[in-house]
């Protein structure tokens, strides 16, 4: 009944007052936060990169220099095991992961075994199990050849290690930059993901990431002219290296290095005394500082080179011994450089280069109009529904708009307490829960109306049409939920922080419809004692439909029928407008500094870089441009290469606000995961409907959702609307729209099969979708006056994500009627497989007649 104890009474409220607290320092700003007292919470939503600006950057170790590492290593073992114990070979090589050699004396071939056994011997993994993994294997080919094999499972060994040093030696880096919450984190075996909020220069970012900083110093080799060993062959110990001046210059130098960089302690950017040039000092630790000094002592007079990443810095000649542990590194350097070559230094080497994968990149301007777009799009947004559920229920429009109001402020608390990143397509989810949410209260409200005008006294009918109104609520939200999960599980960046904003809106959304909604109707009543429902319920222009909707199955199925086929064969033939997501390529939004973006001239000046195919259009304002890159060819390299020509062509007229570059093995690995997604959102929605209905209900409710997939895809494919990531989400959002509608149209024919067994079911099919049509109608109306805002205001970034959400609420709602309901019939569905609901109207007799 319409009771509500007093503890409950406090506990709701407490909750709710608890959100506002919790969610409060998101309205304020960091001085009116700062004169709050301390026990106040502080903690604000993390804005995404996209809100605020940033780079995100994913960098791939190259599982290749592991292996080219551990091949040389292996190599070397093998020689100076086999010299140590003076057995002679010949032709030891080593080709990708193999390694042979011949044994001269067969009879030495069991010696040479004994020999390199210990390079067989298992390593220790360091774990808690205390495991181990045998890294080279060794076969005997016959007639004298040893084969030596690296093993995958030694070489994966090898490259988790190489990316959890990685891991550490980037947040160095980073963090030396002096940027504030930078986000370091791994992905997968191989990866490593890097977000760095409100950063002014990723190129320089780039550049510190992707550098190896391996710093070595060698003698150079003096015993023959430079040119003689490029133009024939250098000694065995020595090899050419190139500096860093323009145009380079060859050194020879010997290939075993005097000290390497692991034994600096520090490196700090300063200028020379003399020259007032740029310069780095370096200092050894004390081991270091003895080789140093040893090394130096003995080769007085001659020169040596400072080498990093295979490239000769300096080449200065040793004039004294350097005892003191210290020195310094001059090469023609700028300020920036002196200090970037510092911060690399003291970060540490990288174990195996790190090629950035994939770049997004917002600058702050653009973050701004993002966070404006989003506002205005959710108040316009919030504005229309409030205004809309105010003009259909009047009263208990006030109480529905005073939930979902503090729905939003619930997301928010719980997306604070979370830790949650907030990002446009978050925005885009609470605006779309602004739209669902409502749902809940028109489900309930047209419920209480229902049975009201069935003759039930109003405090029956408040109380039945919340209690029938729960179950449908749960199974509708709960597909989208499914929905919800799988994009966070299998999406990545924005796509999880909508899907978590639109999951955390379905919880929150069930709590204020079965809590706060009924104490504030149950309050009312206990203390009004109405005798009806309050005035300005405006909904009854579908009371007593009896529209004959499966009277047009035929033509509704046969006309979706030709539509889905046309869709599918334009996808086959056409093709969609993929975004870089799927294809690879990059995205760069520029801004002219001044008067409007010449696009003509940037088509000009960017055919010259034979970067392939290059479109330069408008985007948004006349000022704004959008370039579109192809794909490179060369992969990850010439992607980022081909950035950094288009930013030297424009970089002098435009401003950078938004760099997208997706490569060729992250699109692969994205376009398989939006499959899956899908795939797999469908499938368990098709458990769960098939677990709470029965097979035919979920099969059809499986083909009609497939029908607005399809659909929506076929709108794509005709409008050459872009096809991105975000378009993912917003498909599996029509996915779990879809299912709402369904589901809530669904329970209804399952109610009216327990309660009329002898109605045909085609006349009780219809009886359903009328009995429902009002709530189907209102919802969707709410729902898109929402995404509407959003896609009027919400800013060109998002734009093909609320035109797919806006198709999708329409095509879903046709095919919850038309293609959904038919599907039963077709199925030959039968009352005999419901059970008797005791609880409900299905006491009544078999005989009883629908009224239609």
């Amino acid at each position: 009944m319409l009771y509500f104890s007093r503890w409950k009474t406090i506990l709701i409220w407490l909750t709710v007052l608890a959100c506002f607290i919790v969610a409060a320092p998101n309205a304020l700003t960091d001085k009116q936060l700062e004169a709050l007292p301390s026990w106040f919470p502080h903690n604000r939503v993390t804005l995404g990169l996209d809100l605020q600006g940033g780079s995100h950057i994913m960098l791939k170790i190259e599982r290749g220099d592991i292996v080219k590492e551990r091949l040389e290593t292996t190599v070397g073992d093998v020689r100076s095991r086999l010299r140590d114990d003076g057995i002679r070979y010949t032709g030891l090589s080593g080709v990708g992961q193999t390694i042979k050699v011949r044994i001269s004396d067969p009879a030495q071939v069991e010696k040479a075994k004994e020999a390199l056994q210990p390079l067989t011997e298992g390593v220790s993994t360091g774990t808690l199990t205390g495991g181990t993994i045998q890294e080279v294997t060794i076969e005997d080919a016959g007639d004298g050849q040893l084969v030596l094999q690296l093993t995958d499972e030694g070489i994966n060994y090898r490259v988790a290690s190489a990316l959890t040093q990685s891991i550490e030696v980037v947040r160095r880096r980073v963090d030396e930059l002096g940027n504030t919450e930078p986000l370091i984190q791994r992905q997968g075996t191989d990866r490593i993901i890097v977000q760095v909020p409100g950063l002014a220069d990723p190129q320089r970012l780039k550049s510190l990431l992707n550098q190896t900083a391996k710093l070595t110093f060698h003698m150079v080799d003096t015993s023959m002219p430079v040119q003689e060993a490029i133009n024939g062959r250098p000694p065995a110990t020595s090899e050419v290296l190139y500096s860093m001046d323009d145009p380079p210059v060859p050194y020879l130098v010997e290939k075993q290095a005097l000290i390497s960089g692991e034994n600096l302690v520090d490196a700090q950017a300063s200028f020379n005394q003399q020259t007032n040039e740029p310069v780095v000092t370096f200092r050894f630790d004390s081991r270091g500082a003895e080789r140093f000094a040893r090394a130096t002592q003995a080769n007085v007079g001659r020169p040596f080179a400072i080498v990093l990443d295979d490239q000769v810095i300096s080449a200065p000649v040793i004039r004294e011994p350097i005892i003191g542990g210290s020195g310094q590194i001059s090469g023609n350097f700028t300020v920036e450089g002196a200090n970037d070559l510092a911060v690399l230094l003291r970060a540490g080497a990288l174990p195996a280069t790190l090629t950035v994968v994939e770049e997004r990149t917002v600058g702050p301007g653009l973050g701004a109009d993002s966070i404006n777009a989003g506002i205005t799009a959710g108040i316009i947004g919030a504005i229309l529904v409030v205004g809309f559920m105010l003009l259909a229920y009047g009263f208990l429009g006030v109480v529905a708009n005073f939930a979902v109001a503090a729905n939003v402020v619930m997301i928010l608390a719980v997306l604070t307490l979370l830790g949650s990143t907030l990002t446009l397509p978050g925005i885009a989810g609470i605006v779309l829960t602004i739209g669902m949410a409502v749902d809940s209260n028109v489900l309930i409200y047209e419920r209480i109306r229902e049975e009201f005008r069935n003759g039930r006294p109003l405090v029956q009918a408040i109380d039945t049409g919340f209690s029938r109104a729960f179950a449908t609520i749960v199974d509708a939200n709960l597909t989208t939920l499914i929905a919800a999960v799988v994009l966070f599980y299998l999406g990545s960046g924005p796509v999880r922080g909508f899907a978590v904003t639109l999951a955390v809106g379905i919880v929150t959304t069930v709590f204020t419809a079965f809590t706060l909604t009924r104490w504030i109707v149950a309050t009312w009543y206990n203390r009004r004692r109405p005798k009806a429902l309050p005035k300005g319920v405006r909904t009854g222009i579908f009371d007593g439909t009896n529209i004959r909707f499966m009277a047009l199955r035929r033509y509704t199925f046969a006309i979706s029928a030709a539509l889905s086929i046309a869709s599918m064969v334009a996808f086959a033939t056409i093709g969609m407008n993929l975004g870089i997501d799927f294809k690879g390529g990059s995205i760069i939004e520029v801004k002219a500094r001044q008067g409007d973006a010449d696009l003509a001239d940037i088509r000009a000046k960017l055919s010259q870089l034979n970067l392939g195919d290059i479109q330069a259009q408008g985007f948004g304002d006349p000022q704004t441009a959008l370039i579109r890159v192809q794909a490179q060819e060369g992969g990850e390299n010439a992607e980022q290469s081909a950035i950094t020509l288009i930013r030297g062509e424009l970089e002098g007229d435009y401003d950078f606000r938004r760099v997208e570059v997706v490569g060729p093995s992250v699109s692969g690995e994205l376009t398989t995961q939006a499959t899956i997604g899908v795939l797999a959102a469908l499938a368990a929605i098709l458990v769960y409907i098939w677990i709470r209905f029965e097979w035919q209900f979920a099969l059809g409710a499986i083909i009609a959702t497939l029908h607005d997939v399809i659909l929506t895809i076929g709108l794509f494919v005709l409008t050459g609307v872009e096809f991105n990531l975000s378009t993912i989400a917003a498909v599996l959002t029509i996915v779990g729209y879809s299912l709402n509608d369904t589901v809530v149209v669904y329970d209804r024919m399952r109610e009216n099969l327990r309660r009329y067994k002898k109605m045909p079911l085609p006349l009780l099919i219809d009886a359903s979708i009328n009995q429902t049509l009002s709530r189907t109608i209102l919802t969707s109306v709410t729902t898109m006056l929402a995404l509407a805002a959003l896609y009027v205001f919400g800013g060109e970034v998002i734009r093909s994500f609320t035109f797919a959400m806006l198709f999708g609420v329409a095509v879903g709602t046709f095919s919850s009627i038309y293609i959904a309901a038919p599907v039963l019939i077709a199925f030959k569905l039968r009352p005999e497989s419901f059970a008797k609901d005791d609880g409900s109207e299905g006491s009544k007799t078999e005989n009883s007649k629908a009224t239609v």
